[in-house]
């Protein structure tokens, strides 16, 4: 298949890479903005290996982009922790449609951080496979897996699970994909969340003087424990107080 690839991050790398195994002709692969990229090397080398076009995701609507990859004839467009939105012109290049490897159990905990929100909202963990949509995480369900939380979790062992079962589902189901096997279902869209970056705003803050549940402020905590992003915090006398919590079984004392 001629695929072109939009990714960052290690799941993305990981999904290239393995696109890459499996003898796909990668011809295009759009990365992150320049400072923006994660595994950047990695995804670069990928790439390159391939003799891939690479291009940077702010350019993706330029009307020479467009261009450079109608010519490519692509069937099908990958993304995998991609974080910038696909308008019409690029999501119709894709004959075959453009999937994208979602870290969430859609539909909850659209958009940003699903990890944090699975934690503090008590929403179910997952990765989900779908077609996308001009609208953020809306499109068709191609599969899905539910990923269980843990009262042990921090945001970060609960992100790094959520990424081992992307990659995990992404692998199992390619085939069915490549076929054209793959199911297809609509997503219930009166039903479950969804959060932006700047969500985290409102649960980061502890007010000393509040009253809070123990369930609620413990959740907060660590769902926000994730080095080296700052998490919450707390002021005193004008100077803040940040929080970053461990989690211990018994055996582990």
């Amino acid at each position: 298949m001629r695929v072109v690839f939009l990714g960052n991050n290690w799941v993305g790398w990981q999904v290239l890479s393995y696109l890459v195994e499996q003898g796909e002709d990668v011809v295009a692969a759009v990365l992150h903005a320049p400072g923006k990229r994660t595994f950047e090397e990695e995804l670069v080398g990928e790439a390159l290996r391939e003799e891939a076009q690479l291009i940077g995701a702010p350019d993706l609507h330029a009307p020479e982009t467009l261009g450079l990859l109608r010519s490519l004839k692509p069937d099908i467009g990958v993304s995998a922790m991609f974080d910038y939105i696909l308008r019409k012109p690029v999501l119709d290049l894709f004959p075959q449609g453009c999937l994208n490897l979602h870290p969430s159990y859609l539909p909850y905990n659209r958009g940003q951080y699903p990890n944090v929100w699975s934690i503090v909202d008590g929403t179910p963990a997952g990765v989900t496979l779908h077609y996308m949509a001009e609208t953020i995480d809306t499109g068709d369900i191609i599969t899905q897996k539910e990923t269980p939380v843990s009262p042990y979790d921090t945001g970060e062992s609960l992100y790094r699970r959520l990424e081992e079962d992307c990659l995990e589902l992404f692998k199992k189901t390619w085939p069915l994909i490549r076929t054209g096997a793959a199911p297809r279902m609509p997503q219930e869209l009166d039903k479950g969340t969804c959060h932006r970056v700047h969500d985290v705003d409102a649960i980061d803050p502890i007010d000393l003087n509040a009253t809070y549940t123990a369930r609620d402020l413990i959740n907060r905590m660590r769902a926000r424990t994730f080095p080296p992003h700052s998490g919450v915090y707390y002021d005193v006398n004008g100077e803040r107080v940040y929080v970053r919590v461990q989690l211990l079984r018994e055996d582990e004392l």
